[in-house]
């Protein structure tokens, strides 16, 4: 169901659900863990253990802050998740030898061996969208986050 959206320049009072912005990202938020439910649940795992695992797939033995602020999420959050992973065999923590209060997450050789079966997750075709516009869209969409991002902290 694709309703009109009512023109920008409406009133305020006159707006649909379907003519905010947010809500339309919000529910496309929703649409992808539907299309990436079938295959995360024959990895075992939910959708923010596995960006956890790609962002380490991406870049290995990584601070539980420097994980943290990658994936935008709050310690009190991440730490269930890393713990969670940890338990399934996928990654370690340990402290750092430097600096102890530090806490290093690294992936073992299984948290590895999943990018393979991860792979053929891919749902640029699912999306619609052509070769082209998959990339500007994702940048526009990384662009409106970070815009988001600094307005907000301009407020603090």
């Amino acid at each position: 169901m694709n309703p009109t959206p009512t023109p920008v320049s409406a009133e305020p009072q006159d707006r649909k659900l379907s003519d905010y912005l947010c809500f339309a990202i919000y529910s496309a938020n929703l649409a992808f863990g539907k299309a990436y439910k079938p295959i995360l649940e024959e990895l075992g795992l939910t959708y923010t253990q596995y960006i956890t695992v790609i962002a380490l797939w991406e870049q290995d033995n990584q601070t539980v802050s420097g994980l943290g602020e990658k994936l935008f999420l709050e310690s009190n959050t991440l730490t269930p998740i890393l713990k969670k992973l940890e338990g399934m065999g996928y990654l370690s923590r340990q402290r750092g030898s430097v600096d102890e209060r530090q806490v290093l997450v690294s992936l073992t050789d299984a948290g590895r061996r999943l990018r393979e079966k991860g792979l053929g997750m891919n749902l640029a075709e699912a999306s619609g969208l052509t070769p082209e516009e998959f990339p500007r869209l994702l940048n526009a969409v990384a662009t409106l986050r970070d815009n988001l991002i600094k307005a907000s902290q301009a407020r603090k």
